[in-house]
């Protein structure tokens, strides 16, 4: 993949509000000082942690996340996507014409995680082991790879734990 020209994050951390994609998200921003808090979205917040410095375009969580960042890791965050992906949707979401700038909703599909979180190691481990076995079987290239390598086992679940 092509790398991301520098002038272009300099240009998406600078035209992209924080405090817009705050509250695009649905945080209700109280003025303080020359910032404005609220609520953080990323966990249980029962008094104001989230801080948005409009002047700096950042923000920071000072509860219990202690993160923060600017426009592209707001999105990073909140929309659980990679560097890439929210560079892709805040130029997406940047309309040429308007001085509103509001992230689009990602196209991409959040897919479910292959494991279970709350497993134990042995549990993990065979978790992690079918779900490689059962990628492995639908892929005829793969398949077709082993068997030439003459890797071809009777037995499909070969490992014991």
């Amino acid at each position: 993949m092509a790398r991301i020209p520098e002038h272009e994050l300099a240009r998406l951390k600078a035209d992209v509000s924080v405090q817009r994609l705050v509250e695009a998200r649905g945080v209700a921003l109280v003025r303080q000082g020359a910032d404005w808090i609220g609520r953080c979205p990323f966990h249980e917040d029962k008094t104001p942690s989230l801080v948005v410095s409009p002047a700096k375009n950042l923000w920071h969580c000072m509860g219990a996340c202690q993160i923060g960042g600017g426009p592209i890791d707001w999105v990073m965050k909140a929309e659980g996507v990679s560097f890439r992906h929210a560079v892709e949707l805040l130029r997406e979401g940047l309309p040429e014409t308007t001085s509103e700038r509001v992230v689009r909703v990602s196209t991409v599909p959040k897919l479910p995680a292959p494991v279970t979180a709350d497993a134990d190691d042995k549990a993990l481990l065979r978790q992690v082991v079918d779900y490689y076995h059962a990628t492995l079987k639908q892929s005829p290239e793969a398949l077709a790879y082993l068997a030439s390598r003459g890797l071809q086992h009777p037995v499909s679940t070969a490992i014991q734990f």
